[in-house]
């Protein structure tokens, strides 16, 4: 199943039953190193005829076609697709393949958006994400107990309308346009638990937001998107789909954990073209640590979680208000000041109202969220992002997979920025906060379909109070292949 924590999902535990691949190889008789061989022979020959379906599978889907996540389940582009959609179980061959501990998964993510009020011109575009993702359970194919290595590769197109329509925005409006229109290597990772689990430990190309301070990304404002401090502080915290080199260490206890990982830094990683890794040019390293609690993981009510974190990071980065003599920058000119020391905290929360929930997770009823990030005021030009909203499940009766979703946030500039722009001579427009809601409703006419109608209205676009506000009309859609 699909992890919530991360950017994964583990092959469904074996069920023993008759006609199953184990019983089979009993019946079948025979030594353990014939039944070993014959069962290598066997994963090869249903590995080619995977193969020959992606060739059918993969072919580029247009702008504008839908997808779905689980089933009932959101929209998240900054997830790994899930396990199945429109095209089934291949003839069998997923089902076997998830025998042995290969799951395929295959996704499209199209995100179309169009100003009626406010920017530069009135526009309509589309931007979009393919997901193509390969989990193996090495429990079942290697027999090491624990191991699971995870492969995910990305694809985005298409264009901003920020950009396009001149909004002038601090949060983009199609989330899912960021980091580069191209083929990405998004997750090459290999995680293995301890002690029953209670420890995990995760090494390869992995990017943060999976992890450290996990949030959905159902809405399609990037202010309601995924790890919030990757959403102000970008320069340094790459979120999906930009991978890194990273270690994470994970330790669980009842309802709680405590995790801590090191992210190499290196801008080449937000170079466009495929990569299978960057050794050179890195700048310094992300050390996120965080401490998590799950009140009770298997409510059938009240389901919620809680999030607390800090980060450190020793890469570079300019001051946003003095330079090498520690004199404004816009009244000298000279170079800035560089710091080396940069840093942050984030509280995440969720908390169901009313409503019912299976194991933890959200079935139907009224679900509340709520995430602030703060950052150093030295380098950041965005020093902090609250966010707030609610997810409603099944709010009729008759449709219950059906979800009404409403966020508001508020993106504040730094004041030492705004403190430039006033000594700035040439008179720049002076930032302070940007304000944007988002309401949508989301429909489920199949189970591998999904469609995101949304309403967006940014108040104080890029900060600046007498700008005129902003209104889109959009539509987040998917399809799982």
């Amino acid at each position: 199943m699909w992890l919530s924590s991360g950017s994964q999902f583990r092959a469904k535990e074996r069920q023993p039953r008759d006609g199953s691949v184990a019983t089979r190889r009993r019946l079948q008789g025979g030594s353990s190193s014939d039944c070993h061989e014959r069962s290598r022979i066997k994963l090869m020959s249903k590995i080619a005829r995977l193969c020959a379906l992606l060739m059918i599978t993969t072919i580029p889907v247009g702008p504008g076609v839908a997808q779905s996540i689980q089933g009932s389940e959101k929209i998240d582009t900054q997830q790994a697709p899930p396990p199945t959609g429109i095209t089934g179980d291949w003839g069998g061959i997923r089902t076997e393949l998830s025998d042995e501990g290969v799951n395929a998964a295959f996704s499209y993510v199209s995100e179309t958006a169009g100003n009626f009020e406010g920017g530069q011109h009135s526009l309509v575009t589309d931007t979009g994400q393919f997901a193509l993702g390969f989990t193996g359970d090495l429990g079942r194919l290697l027999g090491i107990d624990g191991g699971t290595l995870q492969a995910t590769i990305t694809a985005r197109q298409g264009d901003d309308l920020g950009q396009a329509a001149g909004l002038g925005v601090l949060q983009q409006v199609q989330e899912v346009y960021g980091r580069g229109q191209t083929v990405r290597l998004t997750q090459l990772w290999y995680e293995q638990t301890f002690s029953q689990g209670a420890v995990a430990l995760k090494l390869g190309r992995a990017t943060v937001g999976e992890d450290i301070d996990n949030f959905s990304c159902y809405f399609m404002n990037l202010s309601f998107c995924g790890s919030q401090p990757g959403n102000i502080v970008g320069s340094y915290w790459y979120n999906w789909p930009v991978s890194q080199w990273a270690g994470r260490l994970r330790y669980s206890e009842d309802n709680s954990y405590v995790q801590g990982a090191v992210y190499e830094i290196n801008p080449k990683n937000l170079d466009n073209g495929f990569s299978f890794g960057r050794f050179d040019g890195a700048t310094g390293v992300l050390i996120p640590v965080e401490i998590g609690s799950n009140p009770d993981a298997t409510a059938t009510g009240g389901a919620a979680f809680y999030k607390l974190g800090a980060w450190y990071s020793n890469a570079p980065g300019d001051d946003v208000f003095f330079d090498v003599n520690y004199q404004p920058r816009v009244v000298s000119g000279a170079a800035p000041l560089e710091r080396s020391l940069r840093y942050g905290v984030w509280f995440s929360g969720q908390q169901q109202l009313f409503g019912t929930a299976d194991n933890g997770r959200v079935i139907s009823g009224l679900t509340v969220f709520v995430n602030v990030t703060y950052t150093d005021h030295r380098t950041s030009t965005i020093d902090d992002q609250i966010s707030t909203g609610l997810w409603w499940k099944g709010i009729i009766p008759a449709l219950p997979d059906d979800v009404l979703g409403i966020g508001i946030s508020r993106t504040h500039v730094n004041p030492l920025v705004a403190r430039g722009e006033l000594l700035d001579p040439t008179g720049p427009p002076v930032q302070h906060s940007e304000y944007a809601t988002e309401v949508y409703y989301s429909l489920h006419p199949f189970n591998w379909v999904e469609m995101r109608p949304n309403f967006q209205l940014i108040h104080h676009p890029g900060g600046v109070q007498n700008a005129q506000d902003i209104g889109v009309l959009g539509l987040k859609a998917a399809v799982t292949l």
